[in-house]
């Protein structure tokens, strides 16, 4: 696996060639660039200004993992849902034109005005017509486990089974509703099916078995990349080295 990192929050304020540079110089490999951030790569770009982002990270060390949308299918209401799908379709359009590997959606919640199995049923019919029109384009979607009901690992174990799409699949969060009993065996068994990326944080956390999901994924043979999500830091260039630095000591097998 690879040590990547989220653009929220350490590096939401560096411009494009600034979080390269930075994340080059910390010993980093990947970048997911979240929505509403500096680095300013957003559906709204003309075709001249993506291939100016492809361009820059293939001079670079660093690989354009994925854009982090708020896109999310939940909402009892159709027309919000069909926005959200019809947003997702133009962050794909960017993944293709940038060389992005996937894009990042997200469940947040359970609306109060339908039933938990409709809502599910919902999300899971998004992600499959999302999924169609990333497969042709060849990128992936990514739904997080996300929001305060919906992170449960079973509800989106659920979600994916609505899904069941080749181009869709899940983003780990390494939430506190991953844990059982002190480990987060049972939940990553779960889940493991559709994992394709994921979102670590404060790995000084002791609450959380960092070292237990390390070994999963190594066990796993996960390949892809564990993507930095951390709170913001006064030394965020420092931050970062120490936080590669425990890193590596947790992907050593």
């Amino acid at each position: 696996m690879k040590l990547g990192a989220v653009t929220y929050n350490v590096l939401k304020d560096w411009d494009l060639d600034t979080l390269i540079t930075k994340l080059e110089a910390a010993g980093f490999s990947g970048v997911e660039l979240r929505t509403t951030h500096k680095h300013g790569v957003e559906p709204s770009l003309d075709v001249a200004a993506r291939l100016k982002v492809k361009e820059r990270f293939a001079a670079s060390k660093i690989k354009l993992v994925s854009f982090g949308s708020t896109c999310e299918y939940h909402a009892a209401d159709p027309a919000v849902r069909r926005r959200n799908i019809e947003e997702t379709k133009t962050w794909v359009d960017l993944a293709k034109d940038t060389g992005a590997m996937g894009v990042k959606v997200r469940p947040n919640g359970f609306p109060p005005a339908v039933s938990r199995h409709e809502t599910i049923a919902n999300i899971g019919l998004a992600l499959k017509e999302c999924g169609d029109y990333a497969k042709v384009r060849g990128v992936e979607i990514w739904l997080e486990v996300h929001g305060r009901d919906t992170q449960v690992p079973t509800v989106c174990a659920e979600i994916m089974k609505q899904a069941n799409h080749p181009s869709v699949g899940l983003c780990w969060n390494s939430n506190p509703t991953d844990v059982v009993n002190g480990s987060v065996k049972q939940s990553f068994d779960l889940l493991r099916p559709w994992i394709k990326t994921c979102h670590i944080n404060e790995l000084a956390n002791p609450a959380y078995p960092w070292r237990e999901l390390f070994q999963l994924l190594n066990a796993a043979k996960y390949d892809r990349y564990t993507l930095m999500e951390c709170a913001e830091s006064k030394e965020p260039e420092r931050f970062m080295r120490f936080y590669a630095a425990l890193w590596r000591e947790l992907a050593r097998p």
